[in-house]
This record gives C-alpha cells, structure tokens and sequence, in this order.
C-alpha cells in the first residue's frame, strides 16, 4: 500500500475486496494500541449502518480490539453522528462506526472517533496507519484474563433521547414524512418524531442488506417530494445511509436543501441570540443565495473547502456554532460534534412550530441563484495549479461577472477531473461562461 489509507472520512474502500476483513482486523489492533498509549484497557464504541458487509467489517474490528486486551461496547446499527454521542454518552476512549454513509452498498468504511467524539487527529490517523502497514512487532496479544471483552449495549434510547432534548418543544399537530434509506436511521428517526408528538409517515424503512440509498434517502429527494404530496404531510425529512445528512421537502413538494436549512436556523438562532459571533460555516459549494441572504439577516459567512472536516476545522478555530454543507450535512456544535442528521431534523422543525409558519414561507429566506457544474476530465489535476491560461481565463470570467457571480474552479479529490462551478443571476450567461472555461481546462490538461 503507497496511498494514504485514511482519507477525510476514514478508511473506504469496495468491502471485501479493498476494505477486506484483514485490514479491518489490523485497523482495530493498531487503533487499539494507539488508544492504549494514552488509556489503561481503552473502552471503544463501536457500530455500523445497514450494510450486508457490516457484519463481516465489524467482527473483524471487535477481534482486533479485543486481541490487544482493549473493551469493545457494540451498539449495533447506529447513525454516524450516535456513535460520537455514544462515545461521550458512556464515558468511552473512543468511537468506531463501520458505513460508508450515501455510498453504494458494495462500499464501505471505518471512521474513528476520539473520546470526545471528534474525528482523530491527523498525527493518530498517522500512527494507526503505520502500524497497520509495517511490521507490528510493538503490538502485544495478551492471553488469559487480559483479552478485551464484548459488550452490547443499548445506543438507541439515549441517542433518541438526546436528540429529543434538543427540540425545545414537542411536534404535536405536525404530518412528518420520513424516507430512512434502508439505513441507519430506521429505527430511531421515526421513534424520535412520534415520542416528540408528530404524525408519522415512514418509508424506506426495510433494509435488507443491499437496498441502503437505492433510489431512496437524501441522494433521491425527489422520493420524500412525492410521498409528501401522496399523505398531504407538512414536512418531509429524508436521511442518507449514516444519517449524517438530512435533505427536506416543504408541504408543496419543493427541496429545501442544507443551504436553505442553514439560513433558515441561522437565521432564527442568531435573532435569539443564540448563533456564536453572528457566524455560519459553509463551503465554496454552497449558493451565492445563501451568502446574500444572511448578509441581509446580517449574518456572516465564513467559506472553507469542500468537506465537513474543513467545516468543523474552521467552527472550531473561529469559535462558530453552525456550520455545514449543501448537502445537508450540517454541524450544530452546542449539541453533537459532527453532521447529525435527525439533530438537524429537530432543530428545523422546532423553528417551523416556534414561529408557526409552514416550510414553504420559511424557505424563501434565500433565493436560490443559478449554479451551473461542469466536469472536465483531465489526465494531470495537478497542472491546474501551475497554468497561466487557465488562470488568465478565470480571472476574466470572474471579471465578466463581477459582483453578480462566483467561480469556483477546484480539482476533484477522488476522481482525474477538474470541476468547474459558475454562479450568477442569469441562468444562460454563467452556462456560456461555465462551458468556456471547461474548454480552456480541456485544452491545457487533456
């Protein structure tokens, strides 16, 4: 192995054949050790989404654990953003959850959370890492009564418990439409919206194994839009495998995005007085709208790269407490350390019933702009950085645009393309623009 096994969110793969049991062995043996450095029989949480290799994946972890004298609690098919709380919730030294969130079901991952339920640092990854690939001579495998032991725990009803705190109010009077993905949240997001006193709607909520994300959840919002439309439901609330994301759908059918969701709580929270130094988080990716309409609400934005650990980095060092992505994964740092899909959930509907007005009104906070996305297949990302004509050609277009538009030109993490983003009022101007530029791109690196 060359590359960096852990990417921004852990270790992925294609399970069995790139994320195989061997490495999910040694993952859990070398994490283990690490933990072990700092904590006398570490104690790690683990669980997983409801993927059919989830429990191949998560017997081969416990039995690293374990083989190196650390403790496992299993919570079993849990959200991404419950393990971190569970983590924090039984006082362990770390947190293991075995998903690779609204990825297809062939994928899946490991992603470790320290005992305060934040992504490991960089330099732990770093260590498990090189154990895992070299020699692991340091490692010892105690015998006898020094082996780590199993125990399952119940993680549901002090997850949903939790999420229910967070509300502020109850949901009586509300028609919740719910899409689970066949995934993690099957259980516990219906249970969370009937004990709040909603109506509730369900569906996806059978997972087999292989139909995580299959045309449902988040990645499908189109799904929730017309189920909504189907039981006449106020709101619909569409998770993705992990359920670490939540997209919404209004009364009417219409999405309401993370931008949107972001703004409308931002929005309500810092009227309260309760958004942390007047801020929010987003990335490049979200909506110039977005920018707009906090601006008006007199709200900052501070911009990162795409991804939420990029989010969270800069929530931390700011001192922020909302922060997010387009794609609904959204982080309100006063309750959970990462993206928590049904936290989110909650907080939306709580301002719908605190100020007792329907999606569709509070969604028109923003207006959206046109976004136009262009992918370019190139054979060296690299050479983006270093061309004069790429670069001359960005600064005309954003030239051409002014203060009417954005540009957002950035090399893809995990495929050879460069994407091209353009954003402006006129919806066939930034195509023209978007495609123009796609063109040089093209020309200098394929």
């Amino acid at each position: 192995m060359t590359e960096r096994l852990f990417g921004t969110d852990g270790v992925r793969g294609i399970a069995n054949k790139e994320l195989t049991p061997l490495l999910a062995y040694h993952l859990g043996r070398a994490g283990a050790y690490v933990l072990s450095e700092t904590h006398d029989k570490p104690t790690v949480v683990v669980g997983r989404d409801t993927r059919i290799s989830g429990d191949m994946l998560e017997s081969a972890l416990i039995a690293g654990i374990c083989s190196v004298g650390a403790n496992v609690l299993r919570v079993g098919v849990m959200p991404t953003p419950a393990v971190a709380f569970l983590t924090r919730h039984f006082g362990a030294d770390a947190g293991v959850v075995i998903s690779a969130s609204h990825n297809p079901v062939e994928y899946n991952g490991i992603k470790f959370f320290n005992g305060e339920g934040f992504k490991l640092p960089d330099a732990m990854e770093d260590e498990i890492e090189a154990l895992v690939k070299g020699p692991d001579g340091r490692i010892q495998s105690p015998t006898g009564p020094a082996v780590g032991r199993v125990v399952t725990e119940d993680g549901l009803h002090p997850y949903a418990d939790f999420i229910k705190s967070a509300a502020g109010t109850d949901f009586r009077g509300l028609k919740v439409a719910i899409d689970c993905a066949n995934g993690a949240a099957y259980r516990v997001a219906p249970l969370v919206f009937r004990e709040l006193g909603a109506e509730v709607f369900v569906i996806n909520d059978r997972p087999d194994g292989c139909n995580i994300n299959v045309n449902c959840g988040s990645t499908s919002p189109e799904v929730i839009a017309g189920f909504v439309r189907e039981v006449g439901a106020d709101v619909g609330l569409s998770f993705d495998g992990d359920a670490d994301r939540l997209i919404a759908v209004d009364e009417k059918g219409q999405v309401v995005d993370g931008d949107h969701i972001m703004a409308v709580c931002a929005e309500y929270m810092n009227r309260k007085g309760l958004l942390k130094n007047g801020t929010v988080v987003a990335t490049v990716m979200s909506n110039m709208g977005f920018e707009v309409a906090l601006k008006k609400a007199g709200i900052k934005t501070v911009r990162t790269k795409v991804g939420d650990r990029y989010v969270l980095e800069e929530m931390l060092k700011g001192g922020y407490n909302l922060g997010g992505e387009q794609s609904g994964h959204i982080i309100f740092l006063d309750h959970n350390t990462t993206g928590d899909g049904l936290l989110t959930a909650v907080k939306l509907l709580s301002v719908m019933v605190e100020e007792a007005k329907p999606l569709s009104e509070l969604r028109n906070i923003m207006k959206v702009y046109p976004q136009i996305l262009v992918n370019v297949e190139v054979k060296d990302k690299a050479g983006y950085a270093k061309s004069t004509s790429i670069k001359e050609a960005v600064e005309e277009t954003e030239a051409l645009l002014g203060e009417n538009g954005r540009i957002v030109v950035r090399p893809s993490g995990t495929e050879p393309l460069i994407r091209v983003m353009v954003e402006g009022e006129d919806e066939k101007v930034i195509k023209d623009l978007a495609h123009r530029l796609a063109e040089v791109i093209r020309k200098e690196l394929s």
